[in-house]
Formats: C-alpha cells, structure tokens, sequence
C-alpha cells in the first residue's frame, strides 16, 4: 500500500538461528535454537570477580578461579535490573562475540529473545534495545518476560499483551497430569500461577492465556541475595566473620539450608536449655535431633569446596583443641540458621521487613482476580528460580496455600525438573512458535521507527496491529 510500511518480505530473510537469553542477576543462562534443534543452555555466571590476589574473571572464567576466599564481584544486575551496560556488555563480549567465546555468533546473522524482569523503567529499557541494535547490531530481536509482563506505558485496564515466557511449557507434565499418550500440549498454557523466587526478589504472576494479568501480580524483595546476606550476619556474630566471603555463604547456604515444615517444633529442638534442663541439653549436645550438621569450610589448598555433613560432637570441638589433636578443619556447627533464613520467604517480619511472605502475597494476588479464576490458579502453582531447590519449599508453601483458602478449591504446587532453567527453556519454546514472528522487531524496524516505537511494540505485544 503506498505510504505504508514495508512488509517484512521485502526485507532479508529472517535469521535462522536465535539466542536465547534469560539475563538474571546472579547467572546468565544461555543457548542457541533453530528450527531442528534446541541447545541444552548454559549457566553463566552474571559477574565480573577479583581475586584477593587482584586477579580478574569474567563470566565463565570464574570457573578458573581457584581462592574464593575474599572474592569480590561486580554484578551488572540490580534488583532484577540491568543498571550497567559497562558491565554487562564486558560479560557478553567475553561469551557471545569473541573468537574464542564459549557460544560465539556472528549477531548481524542472529536473532535474539532476551528475558528481563517485570516492572523494568522505561529508560533501562531504552537503554536495552539501543544496546542491542546499535552496539551489538543483531538482525532482530525481543525482549519479553520470563514471569510477568508490567508494562509502563498504559496499554489496557486488566491485562498485559505480552506473553510470559514461563506459560509456554508442558505444564501437565510438569504436574505428571495423567492423560493419553497422543494428547498434544496447547502452548501457551491456558491458566497458572508462576512463582519466580530468584536473586533478587520472589514475583507471583497470574496467566491467563500465555499473557499476565497486570492488576494481581505481587512482588516481595526477599531472595538469594537476601537470604546469602541475612546467613553472612550471623554466622559473623555466631562463628566467624564471613562478611569478605559471600561465594562460601551462599555455596554454604545452599548445602545446608532447608525450609521446614514445623518451625516452631525445629526451633524448639535447637534451643540450648536452660541450666537445670538435662534433657533439653542432653537433646542439644547430641545433634538436636539430626538437625544440626557440621560444615567443613575450604581451605583452598587440600579442600575447594566446602562440605556438609552429619553433626559429630567429638569433631566439633574448640579451635585450639583441633589444632592440638592434629585436625585443621575449619567446622560450623549450624543448627536453626539452616531454616531461619529460609524462614524469611514466608515471614520477612523476621528480619523486620515490612512485606507479606510467600503464601500472602499469593492470596494478595487472588483477591485481586475474580473467584472463577480461583480454582484454575490453585490448581496450577509452578515455582521457578533458584530458591525453589531448597528442601521443603514446595511442600510448605502447598500447606501454607491450603490453611488460607476456601476447602473446596484444589491446591497443586508444582516445579519443574530445572527451576533454575525454567525461563529459559519456556522461551526456547516461544522462540520457535509462530507468536516471535509477530512480535520480533528487525533492525532495519528499528532504525526506521525509532526506540520508542520498539517500547510501543515491546509493551503492547500480541495486541498491537500490525
């Protein structure tokens, strides 16, 4: 039509190859798709690291290092947002676009599908688009949302138009739903609730139809971040100062932390006893009923990594007294901080913040919906991000659900086999579905309408005529 836009089949082929990328605050999973294949991704950390012998590592090259013994990072990614491209473009460079990057591209040739967080300011994502096109120079591109879609541009009163990466799953299987063997799987799912409880924060998002329903969605500021720096503080009062040594708190935290099902009942077994209460301190000084471990700190020297094991009395004596039988393990004996700092998921009040925990910032989300909605939503919990892989998660946010909703709604909470992964693989999937080609924007597209015509497009998403 004359004065009208050119129709994408004027223009060069679309690229075949896509790079997926779900550029979260702590790591950076990462992998190629084509239209026959779907790389296994791979988990980058999000960092650049000095050594306390001021030695730097980018990104992978962290797995070079071999002293994490006062380590410390420089993370591009705040609060789920990028807030340095220096940074963050340093860390791309070295894993994408040099010639001896582990997943080296040629971007003029390469189409990317690029995961953010929700709610992200206009501005970094101006920042983000003109990254893409005019320092890296990708063929196309789109930038979406692996959990929710808030957009800050007014595009409708009830819902967002672009589709959450997460809703493009199996999600039955993810449930191990039984059903008939041919049964084909509808992408995007129709209903769920995602939970993402990652780094920086824990999001709960509603989906209906593969988009999220604005209104209801919640965030709480409490994740591994959070968790790693709350650990720090008291095993710096209780054992020793770990305040230089945040990689060994959160390789720690990750052992020996769980999430418990009674925490009245474990804090109870963890309690010391008064003097006078023989068997409360006969229960302490055995283990408190198989909840205390001993963590072997690394050395760096004989021991790379730390371990977790099984409360040993006799081991776990004073400093001086290993160092006079010959034994030069660094041991903490952990009791409940292994499940008071997961505890904050649910109850941030412990720490004194001033935010619902989990299961009421889902049950803030549904208050927010229509009661006909209720009983899809339950019925489809998935939680995603790192913090799902504690122990127990899953089975107390089930039972913290249940005490708060009606009996007759079903609850079923679910994670997938790689939660860490999750967003990545449910936008490998929407990178091969027909809805990419609708709402990828070429460069060409970009340098004729500009980045603010990208943003319109972006936060519309499906519902933007074309």
């Amino acid at each position: 039509m004359a004065g009208g836009r050119k129709s994408r089949s004027s223009g060069p082929p679309p690229p075949t190859r896509t790079l997926v990328l779900d550029n979260g605050a702590n790591s950076i999973k990462a992998g190629f798709v084509t239209d026959s294949k779907v790389d296994e991704p791979k988990v980058i950390p999000n960092c650049i690291a000095r050594d306390r012998d001021r030695k730097i590592y980018v990104g992978s090259g962290l797995a070079k290092c071999r002293d994490f013994g006062e380590m410390q990072f420089r993370r591009p990614v705040e609060k789920g947002y990028i807030v340095s491209w220096e940074a963050q473009s340093a860390i791309w460079e070295n894993e994408f676009f040099d010639d001896k990057a582990p997943l080296h591209c040629d971007p003029s040739e390469t189409r990317l599908v690029l995961a953010e967080a929700p709610n992200s300011p206009p501005v970094l994502q101006n920042n983000c688009d003109q990254m893409v096109f005019e320092e890296f120079g990708f063929a196309s591109y789109y930038r979406g949302l692996g959990t929710a879609m808030l957009p800050q541009r007014a595009i409708g009163p009830t819902r967002a138009r672009g589709p959450v990466y997460n809703s493009y799953h199996d999600i039955q299987a993810i449930f191990r739903t039984p059903r008939p063997v041919d049964a084909v799987p509808t992408l995007p799912a129709e209903i769920l609730l995602v939970i993402d409880s990652g780094y920086s924060s824990t999001t709960v998002a509603p989906v209906l139809g593969g988009r999220a329903l604005h209104p209801a969605i919640r965030r709480v500021d409490v994740g591994g971040k959070l968790l790693t720096s709350y650990l720090t503080r008291l095993l710096s009062l209780r054992h020793y100062d770990m305040r230089s040594d945040p990689y060994i708190v959160n390789e720690l935290k990750e052992q020996a932390c769980y999430v418990s099902l009674d925490f009245s009942s474990d804090l109870q077994k963890c309690w010391k006893g008064a003097r006078g209460e023989t068997k409360q301190r006969a229960l302490f000084a055995s283990g408190s009923d198989g909840l205390a471990v001993d963590y072997i700190l690394p050395d760096f020297h004989t021991r790379q990594k730390g371990e977790a094991r099984p409360h040993d009395a006799a081991a776990a004596l004073s400093k001086a007294r290993r160092l006079a039988s010959g034994t030069v393990e660094d041991i903490l004996t952990l009791r409940n901080e292994r499940f008071t700092v997961p505890e904050l998921l649910f109850n941030p009040g412990d720490m004194g913040l001033r935010q619902p925990g989990v299961a009421d910032a889902v049950m803030q989300t549904l208050d927010a919906l229509p009661v006909g909605l209720w009983p899809g939503l339950l019925s489809n919990i998935v939680v995603v991000g790192g913090n799902a892989l504690f122990d127990g998660f899953i089975q107390r946010l089930q039972t913290e659900i249940v005490s708060r909703v009606p009996d007759d709604c079903e609850v079923r909470v679910a994670t997938p086999a790689n939660p860490i992964a999750n967003t990545w693989f449910g936008a490998s999937n929407f990178a091969r579905h027909e809805h990419l080609q609708r709402l990828e924007v070429t460069k060409a597209e970009y340098e004729e309408h500009g980045a603010n015509w990208v943003a319109r497009k972006f936060a519309a998403g499906l519902g933007m005529e074309e």
